[in-house]
């Protein structure tokens, strides 16, 4: 299946585990709780499922690479006890906690949280030593004398052989303990994630014309070269910092991310292109509205492989203002929903500064949870973080003016938030502009060409466009849409009329 088939069973399964009868006992008792292996090769997104599944089902997350660990620190160092059985007394071997089960115990102390997922992974590949405890503990969920805690589940990740020539096949005995699924990369699924990310346009539409290098291990007499699902990833997020800091990535940088060389290469030529493309066609200038005709003539004329270059320039910088405009949103529904428990501690008699204060620490606080438990996403961190800022910027601002009781402090920090919902107006009105600007570009360039259709469903499967468009509305967009859904229904009606008369043939035949 493919990584997010295996998200959803993932979740699927936790959500099974962690079931409970009216009685709270559990409906499939942890002796009968398999671990999840989830096999398939590397870089495909086997660990950021499993932090995804943990933010989503409010669970803790410990994760550990197990190829970094000997056996003293998997299962624990071992010391000598003395029992007494028969009234004789013997020395008998114990261990301390293992390092693994302690940081379940210590994350269950932090967070309060007491269950979760404990990830294991690159399973197949630990040390000779190591090698039947591994086994011990997917079969019994012990280290040493050392239990995993109820309400956690154990998921343990692994590569193919063909990917990593010392991994270790697993007996039957083991494979018959555990709850397999096999993983496989999917184009189409990663580009739903890379669009959801927001990961930098060049990666997305290169791959969009080359999707044949989204993911490749050769074996070639230099040894293994790879372009893989991470290394993308990775690598965007670098072009996206380097462009902010006005730095170039060359073809070094791209081999330093994507090491299988022709792939490297292909895609440094491409990305040399494709910030070209947005000073020739004058990109800017399109979603301010104020193109020049030679513009339309060159972008009409272009090879199509140039053209979808372009569209995903205007794509990319389309989301971009429309994430931020969702960003600004979210933070104005959070800090709505504060200042009316900033209003019931004023009712109250608390102390304005002090109840922002107060109000912020909460938000730290539940940031540092989060983060502990390994379910802290960045765009919820970012929102967070901002939401904090916001409170305590209020709070320099009310003992700085010094607006007098609570009923003045609450009108100012009632002003102040206005500001921030004023501004995500201004937000939401200039990413609507240059839809609306692309929109008019593009039908003037292409008329109802199979461009607009492209650019439609893409603005349709990127999260933050299509979350503008339903909120704020966009005619061009809503006009399309219509045509594309009317033209979808009139080619299915023509194929089942097809094969209508062809069955008709056959029966006639017949």
């Amino acid at each position: 299946m493919n990584i997010k088939q295996a998200k959803q069973e993932i979740t699927n399964t936790l959500k099974a585990y962690l079931a409970k009868d009216p009685l709270g006992n559990y409906l499939i008792p942890p002796v009968r709780q398999r671990p999840v292996l989830l096999m398939g090769p590397p870089g495909v997104g086997k660990t950021q499922i499993m932090e995804q599944v943990a933010a989503e089902t409010g669970v803790g997350l410990v994760a550990y690479t197990i190829t970094h660990h000997t056996r003293q620190s998997a299962v624990g160092l071992p010391f000598i006890e003395k029992r007494t059985y028969g009234g004789q007394e013997y020395s008998v071997t114990e261990y301390t906690m293992s390092e693994i089960l302690a940081s379940v115990y210590e994350l269950m102390e932090k967070t309060g949280l007491r269950e979760g997922i404990l990830f294991l992974d690159e399973i197949n590949c630990v040390s000779e030593t190591l090698a039947p405890m591994m086994l011990q503990f997917l079969q019994c969920k012990t280290f040493g004398n050392q239990r995993l805690p109820e309400g956690w589940l154990i998921a343990a990740a692994g590569n193919p052989p063909e990917y990593n020539r010392s991994v270790r096949d697993f007996d039957v005995v083991t494979l018959d303990r555990v709850k397999r699924i096999d993983v496989r990369e999917d184009f189409a699924v990663w580009k739903e994630y890379a669009r959801h990310k927001g990961l930098h346009g060049a990666v997305v539409s290169y791959l969009d014309i080359k999707k044949e290098n989204f993911y490749r291990v050769e074996t070639t007499a230099e040894g293994i070269q790879f372009a893989t699902a991470r290394g993308w990833e990775d690598l965007s997020e670098l072009l996206t910092v380097y462009e902010a800091l006005g730095l170039q990535a060359d073809r070094e940088v791209v081999g330093q991310y994507i090491q299988l060389p022709r792939v490297a290469r292909d895609f440094s030529n491409y990305l040399e292109l494709y910030h070209k493309y947005q000073n020739i066609y004058h990109v800017d200038e399109i979603l301010k509205g104020t193109w020049r005709p030679i513009t339309v003539r060159e972008l009409r004329a272009a090879p199509f492989d140039e053209t979808l270059s372009v569209m995903g320039l205007l794509l990319s910088r389309i989301s971009e203002a429309a994430r931020e405009t969702r960003r600004q949103d979210a933070l104005c529904e959070s800090l709505h929903a504060v200042l009316t428990e900033f209003k019931e501690a004023l009712a109250a008699g608390e102390r304005p500064p002090e109840t922002l204060e107060a109000l912020a620490r909460r938000r730290r606080e539940e940031l540092k949870r989060a983060r502990d438990a390994g379910q802290l996403e960045k765009p919820r961190q970012t929102l967070v973080q901002l939401e904090i800022n916001a409170l305590e910027d209020y709070r320099r601002r009310l003992i700085r003016e010094s607006p007098g009781g609570s009923e003045a402090a609450m009108t100012a920090v009632r002003g102040w938030f206005g500001q921030e919902v004023e501004r995500r107006a201004s937000q939401a009105q200039a990413a609507k502009a240059e839809l609306d600007h692309a929109f008019a570009f593009l039908e003037e360039t292409f008329g109802q060409g199979q461009e607009l259709v492209l650019f439609v469903t893409e603005l349709t499967a990127y999260a933050d466009t299509s979350w503008l468009i339903e909120i704020f509305g966009c005619d061009a967009y809503f006009r399309h849409n219509r045509e594309l859904l009317f033209d979808d229904t009139r080619r299915r009606i023509r194929e089942d009329i097809a094969a209508a008369k062809a069955a008709e043939q056959e029966d006639a035949h017949e």
